[in-house]
């Protein structure tokens, strides 16, 4: 971190989990998968403080184990901790129970072990620099494109979901989802009342970059898990040499 840090990190980390029951305590690559995180949080140059909202005595644990002062730990309440629980609520209840005068709020889930370096505060410095609301990172739709989808009836009967799509992958016109590497917000986006739609808090004028193939890793389920934890070793085994 260096004196012009611009954003708080607020760290999801629910104990439960539908797909991966315990994966945000669970360890991988010798740690926690919260740890991951919470290093991602630390080696930013834009993140001043680190709350880490969770519900679960495990995390916590976890969480004050880094050692550093930077680091708090908020208790989530467990209304607000379940699998329907929209990430603004549980993002508001974290920044409202902050005392600071800080601008920008970096949202970062917890069960992401892998993140590229300088993904953070390549979000932060682009929402202060345009003036955005939101700025979040995408990852370009592949052979799950829209185009190739189609709807399965109870029969078994096949109907394109988009009837006019194209049968070439470079046909497809460029589609992205949201990776669940990064979302920097401004704080009076995310507490401004009267939002409309799921992503109200994202604002109005929402910003986004590509993120590469496997620079984020979002773990839900076992295979995710495995993949990461590959990722992660040869990660660490490139580092050592």
């Amino acid at each position: 971190m260096t004196s012009g840090a611009e954003a708080v990190a607020v760290i999801l980390a629910r104990s439960g989990s539908r797909g991966l029951p315990g994966k945000n305590e669970m360890t991988i690559a010798g740690r926690p998968m919260i740890c991951h995180t919470i290093t991602h949080a630390l080696e930013a140059e834009t993140i001043s403080r680190i709350i880490v909202s969770t519900d679960g005595d495990g995390i916590a644990v976890a969480a004050e184990s880094m050692g550093d002062d930077r680091i708090e730990v908020l208790h989530r309440p467990s209304e607000l901790a379940t699998d329907t629980t929209p990430v603004d609520e549980a993002a508001r209840h974290a920044v409202a129970g902050t005392p600071g005068a800080f601008r920008n709020v970096v949202i970062l889930y917890a069960n992401v072990p892998r993140r590229p370096y300088g993904l953070i505060d390549r979000a932060v410095r682009l929402l202060i620099a345009r003036g955005a609301d939101s700025v979040q990172s995408y990852r370009r739709v592949g052979s799950h494109h829209p185009y190739w989808m189609v709807w399965l009836d109870e029969s078994g009967m096949v109907r394109p979901y988009c009837p006019n799509g194209v049968d070439r992958r470079q046909d497809l016109p460029p589609l992205y989802l949201p990776d669940g590497g990064v979302i920097a917000v401004t704080r009076a986006s995310l507490l401004r009342p009267g939002q409309e739609g799921p992503h109200g808090f994202l604002g109005r004028r929402r910003l986004g970059f590509e993120t590469q193939p496997g620079d984020v890793i979002d773990v839900d389920t076992p295979l995710d898990l495995a993949v990461a934890e590959a990722l992660l070793s040869a990660d660490a085994t490139g580092a050592r040499r």
